[in-house]
């Protein structure tokens, strides 16, 4: 029922900044977790942060350590990865996801999006 298009990836300098939007649509998004995820080339799909339905609880990947911020706008229908300080192994394709519990686990979100690509020069 819910549906997920990904939109600010690109190209930026190590160090530099991208916001991230996740829009939803379908009248269960607001009652779901919403996760990003990402999967560089070649490699398997990793966790990367987390948020419960309200947004007031939020969990990330190891390798953040607080450069990464999720938020919600249950509002607008809208989830927010803003990613600083970004590093050349950031570079992979974002996809955002749905699910009954904010947890690290892929298996437990139901509905994910295209994705969208992030480049980091170095």
């Amino acid at each position: 029922q819910v549906q997920l298009v990904e939109s600010g990836g690109g190209l930026v300098q190590a160090g530099g900044s991208l916001r991230l939007s996740c829009a939803a649509s379908g009248r269960t998004f607001r009652n779901s977790a919403v996760g990003w995820f990402r999967q560089g080339l070649g490699k398997e799909r990793e966790f990367v942060a987390t948020t419960t339905e309200s947004g007031a609880s939020t969990f990330y990947g190891n390798f953040v350590k607080g450069r990464f911020i999720i938020s919600r706008d249950n509002a607008k229908n809208t989830v927010y990865l803003q990613m600083n300080n970004l590093k050349p192994e950031d570079a992979a394709v974002y996809y955002c996801a749905v699910g009954r519990l904010a947890t690290p686990k892929i298996t437990d979100y139901d509905y994910w999006g295209q994705g969208t690509q992030v480049t980091v020069s170095s």
